[in-house]
């Protein structure tokens, strides 16, 4: 059985490793966690890691402030940012991408539309509109998948466009047309195709942007609600005993450190074995 190139690079293996990983314990976090991420041990506050002198066993990675256990937040936490950065992302590539392949496909005034609605989106910078939109949509999960999407659309559009126009000029679709193909089965059967290894790579990379997104919303308390383990938050209340506990700052640092690389190294290793024209000025 013959092994698909991408699953050769290495770049891409420690990269899903990696993700696979986080994803695991998100989803088995209930199983995983030794106490309840809101459960306050007031007579444990700031306690060190295991590890270190006056550690406690019962709290590997420690407790923070309010003598919540340091390990069972982090572990919510992944859900949280595995689920908006996965719901985020997809979207975001469907809004992206249906309007880039009609961009690009058809040219002419509908380009030039939504070329100009693309210019004017990203002339916002992309924090300060998330802002915009959360502290008019409200907290909570959902409002913040969907703020990231209507921010992070125009990545996947402006990008996708080009590699539709190029597409769109080769032979087969030219062929397509002659024969008679309606424009939506061109665009769905020939040029989509051709266009998704680029599509997998910007979700891959979208993916680790919402991570960092969603950390931001809530270190500034817009993203999910107070009772809910967010890393973003954890950095937050963190900052309040930094002194007095630095791993409480590390941990969620290290934890969104570890998740961003490893969808920038799998989106990397994607972009590097899925892009023919890269590889053949590798090869070259």
């Amino acid at each position: 059985m013959r092994i698909p190139k991408w699953m050769a690079s290495p770049r891409v293996m420690i990269g899903l490793a990696v993700v696979g990983l986080i994803a695991l314990l998100a989803l088995f976090a209930p199983l995983l966690a030794p106490h309840d991420p809101n459960e306050q041990a007031l007579v444990s506050i700031l306690l060190p890691p295991a590890w270190l002198p006056g550690g406690d066993a019962a709290f590997p990675l420690g407790t923070d402030s309010l003598g919540r256990c340091v390990l069972s937040r982090l572990l919510y936490g992944a859900r949280i940012a595995m689920t908006v950065a996965i719901c985020s992302s997809l979207g975001a590539m469907i809004l992206g991408g249906i309007l880039a392949h009609i961009a690009g496909y058809f040219g002419g005034a509908v380009d030039w539309l939504i070329g100009r609605v693309v210019d004017i989106w990203m002339s916002f910078p992309p924090v300060i509109l998330a802002l915009i939109f959360m502290v008019g949509l409200g907290t909570g999960l959902r409002n913040v998948i969907l703020s990231i999407i209507l921010v992070d659309w125009t990545r996947f559009c402006r990008v996708l466009r080009s590699e539709v126009l190029v597409v769109t000029r080769r032979d087969y679709v030219t062929a397509a047309r002659l024969i008679g193909f309606s424009h939506w089965r061109i665009i769905l059967r020939e040029i989509a195709p051709a266009t998704m290894p680029l599509l997998i790579t910007l979700v891959s990379l979208e993916m680790g942007i919402a991570v960092v997104v969603e950390a931001i919303l809530s270190f500034i308390g817009l993203s999910v609600t107070a009772e809910t383990p967010a890393w973003g938050q954890m950095i937050a209340d963190a900052r309040l005993s930094i002194y007095q506990s630095y791993w409480n700052l590390v941990f969620p640092v290290l934890a969104i450190f570890v998740t961003v690389f490893a969808f920038n190294i799998l989106g990397d290793g994607l972009r590097r074995t899925l892009d023919v024209r890269l590889a053949e000025t590798q090869r070259t």
